[in-house]
């Protein structure tokens, strides 16, 4: 007889849990017949009648299951009402040949901009070697890379 009733009380306390953090998480534009405030205080203060009254009278109704953004009207792309279709074919030729060339001008652009920082990448390797050398030059007695010498701290 215990173990039901407190299995029962387990049961209420995680329902009362889940809605009162379902009523806070949710968006208050989506929330049904009253204010998410008024929810709020309902759940916590009736704790298990509120949880199911919350279920049952505020709880936003889910999405239907084929439309799982909000742009989805349930039609394909290329049936969708008031989608631009070319009726002139010069206009629409017209058109792929500003796209073919825009991605073709981006394309050089890209390449410019790999083949200047690859440019920039050896600059800087070689500053970077040609700095080490100098050093080494200047003090021949200190290895060239801190640790090389086997010496510890």
């Amino acid at each position: 007889m215990i173990r039901a009733e407190l299995g029962l009380g387990v049961l209420g306390t995680a329902l009362w849990i889940y809605c009162l953090l379902d009523v806070i998480m949710t968006d208050e534009s989506r929330i049904r017949n009253l204010t998410k405030a008024t929810w709020v205080m309902i759940v916590l203060v009736t704790s298990v009648v509120g949880a199911v009254a919350w279920l049952v009278a505020g709880k936003p109704e889910s999405n239907p299951r084929g439309m799982p953004y909000k742009g989805n009207t349930g039609y394909s792309e290329y049936d969708r009402p008031g989608r631009f279709v070319p009726t002139d074919p010069k206009a629409d030729e017209e058109f792929l040949k500003q796209v073919r060339e825009r991605a073709e001008a981006q394309r050089q652009e890209a390449k410019l901009q790999r083949l200047a920082r690859e440019q920039r990448e050896e600059r800087e390797r070689r500053e970077i070697r040609e700095a080490h050398e100098r050093r080494r030059l200047r003090n021949p007695s200190e290895p060239d890379q801190p640790g090389s010498s086997g010496e510890s701290a």
